[in-house]
């Protein structure tokens, strides 16, 4: 990537950005927000809503007013390539990163297209959220150390830290386990074990008891994949069975190797390591309470549930970062744009048709078959998203649940 960008300066081409757009003031300049589809809109409606800290001081308090309201904001949902969770169990990590590399440099640029045609009038951006945990889990040193090394002066949040910490200032129960519910690709990573671990013991508490179970579907439903025929509510069914089932498993071994008065306590709560999965928090909620029913798994199964949501602590964290770093956009200043901008990637309409499925998407085979450092090969583009444009599922759950951003989606 870095090669590629360096034998183009000036941003024109595809998977480039203009870096002389980066040596004045940034202030002014909207904020970026990535996921591998809407799921990131969980995040953007957690920014969008915000009310902790004081607008003028800067200090914890709400005030009134929401803590981005001066802020103008650029989305991308990377729906051809998703789901992003499934790259690693098919060995194509590497592909993954580059996909990740890919949104970020999107984000930084100006291109994109409209009509068959290309366009460069996007504004760059001053701040990356990361609003999917598999790209944080894969792609967030990666996009750090890319943006030190061009030496551009954006900052870059990720969602993990942030609902790593958020669990730490909830008031959960410190006897009870954690139940990670995620993709495939970030379990894999073990990323959530591994900070929550690390969080808690920064701040004196006791090794917690996790378990995860990942989904290789439930983000694809979500998002209304036609070739997926179940539905949310009963892939959501089968996901929280089997994460209590793989809970249980372990409670087992414990018992079995005979471990004097140690028992592994019930889940009591649960991190929805997906940006996709608040859009069906009822839904997950009621499995669990549909399963604590069942003898067989009522004592794995805490009798209340917490639930943590990344998406507000990452919103304390990008108000935080954006004020330290003196970014934050002032009340009636210029603005690079004066819209929220929505995007969208697709299927480039030059990719052939054996390589599409029947929703004019990139066929399974060839999207989890491709390699890295094709730079010169544009299989996907960038559109705008529009109400219109979305699948009916997914218009349907961002209209009853994620209303500030459906209320600027165009």
């Amino acid at each position: 990537m870095s090669a590629h960008l360096a034998a183009h300066p000036d941003g024109e081409a595809a998977f480039t950005f203009d870096r002389s757009a980066y040596q004045e003031d940034l202030s002014s300049l909207p904020i970026g927000v990535f996921d591998s589809g809407v799921g990131g809109l969980t995040v953007l409606e957690a920014i969008l809503t915000l009310d902790v800290f004081d607008n003028d001081n800067l200090q914890p308090g709400p005030d009134g007013r929401p803590d981005f309201a001066e802020e103008r904001f650029v989305y991308l949902g990377d729906q051809a390539n998703m789901p992003y969770g499934n790259y690693a169990n098919v060995g194509k990590v590497d592909y993954l990163r580059e996909l990740i590399l890919k949104d970020m440099v999107f984000l930084l640029g100006k291109r994109y297209h409209q009509d068959g045609a290309v366009r460069r009038d996007k504004p760059p951006v001053k701040a990356i959220v990361i609003a999917c945990n598999t790209a944080t889990a894969y792609g967030l040193e990666d996009i750090k150390s890319l943006v030190q090394t061009l030496g551009v002066p954006v900052i870059v949040v990720g969602v993990v830290e942030a609902g790593a910490r958020g669990l730490l200032s909830t008031e959960t129960d410190p006897d009870g386990a954690i139940g990670v519910m995620a993709t495939v690709g970030t379990c894999a990573s073990e990323v959530y074990p591994r900070t929550i671990q690390s969080t808690l013991g920064r701040a004196g508490r006791g090794i917690a008891t996790i378990t995860q179970f990942g989904s290789p579907d439930l983000a694809a439903i979500i998002e209304g994949d036609p070739s997926i025929p179940t539905s949310a509510s009963e892939q959501v069914a089968r996901d929280v069975r089997a994460l209590v089932e793989a809970h249980r498993k372990s409670a087992q071994s414990v018992q079995s190797a005979g471990s004097d008065g140690e028992r592994v306590p019930p889940l009591s709560t649960i991190m929805l390591g997906c940006t996709h999965f608040p859009l069906v928090r009822e839904e997950i909620e009621t499995a669990f309470s549909e399963l604590r029913r069942a003898p067989d798994f009522a004592p794995y199964i805490a009798e209340k549930r917490i639930y943590i949501d990344p998406a507000e602590w990452t919103a304390r964290q990008l108000f935080r970062e954006l004020a330290s770093a003196g970014l934050r956009a002032s009340a009636g200043g210029a603005r690079a744009t004066d819209r929220h901008l929505f995007f969208l990637s697709a299927a480039a309409p030059s990719i052939a048709a054996a390589h599409r499925n029947a929703d004019g998407g990139l066929e399974h085979e060839y999207k989890y078959g491709r390699e890295t450092g094709r730079l010169d090969l544009e299989d996907t583009i960038v559109v705008p998203m529009t109400r219109e444009s979305l699948p009916g599922t997914s218009r349907h759950l961002i209209q009853n649940e994620l209303p500030a951003v459906w209320e600027r989606l165009p």
